[in-house]
């Protein structure tokens, strides 16, 4: 069935139960989108599910056959003004989790964590993923764990040669809209961080954001 509503809920899942279903959801499925049935997942599970004539009840059914698209990458960047629409992005790209790392350029101090995690699980829900990527709190530049870290190396913009890539990344990095500092570049050169060129253009991070992913996942 196709266009069928998707929905995350925030629990373990199993054929045969019932759970609560939210005011938003009753209005979603009920007034938005004029129907009883939807699928609910979690965990990288989804199931059938349909909801009371009443609206307070989703009677879970059969597990569905489909496989989550999600992937293990770790997206690091250093939040934006536009942050929202960088995990918006990337979340359709299937990573597992973002952690949000403080450089020295960072200018985006003050992110509505909440209000981003709202954005994740929508993306994820409209992306088909049976999963949404965790938010992990933010973390100083100095704290990175670099190992099988990739990084989104601007330099070879500017004609720095760039080794290809030899390695399966466990993270991505993408800093802020300044760039990374020199001791920034010197800590990643130093820590083993591989760095990648998105080619000879300067992009925005949001869209650089998009560009690593996808280049490591190719």
């Amino acid at each position: 069935m196709k266009n069928i509503p998707r929905i995350f809920v925030d629990m373990n899942l199993e054929s045969g139960i019932q759970i609560p279903a939210s005011r938003d959801v009753a209005h979603y499925l009920g007034r938005v989108m004029r129907t009883d049935v939807c699928r609910v997942f979690n965990n990288g599970r989804e199931f059938d599910a349909q909801i009371s004539a009443d609206g307070k009840t989703l009677h879970i059914g059969a597990e569905t056959n489909h496989r989550d698209p999600g992937n293990a990458l770790i997206f690091c960047f250093a939040p934006i003004k536009r942050t929202d629409d960088m995990l918006n992005m990337v979340t359709q790209l299937g990573v597992a989790a973002f952690q949000p790392v403080i450089t020295e350029r960072t200018v985006a101090h003050h992110i509505n964590w909440d209000r981003m995690h709202k954005i994740v699980v929508e993306s994820a829900e409209q992306s088909n993923r049976n999963s949404v990527p965790l938010i992990l709190p933010p973390i100083k530049f100095s704290e990175l764990d670099m190992t099988g870290l990739v990084f989104a190396d601007e330099r070879a913009a500017y004609g720095r040669a760039i080794p290809a890539l030899d390695m399966t990344p466990r993270a991505v990095l993408v800093g802020p809209e300044g760039g990374f500092s020199h001791n920034e570049f010197a800590a990643l050169d130093a820590g083993g961080a591989r760095g990648i060129s998105l080619g000879a253009t300067i992009l925005r991070a949001e869209v650089a954001a998009v560009a690593t992913v996808v280049r490591v996942m190719s």
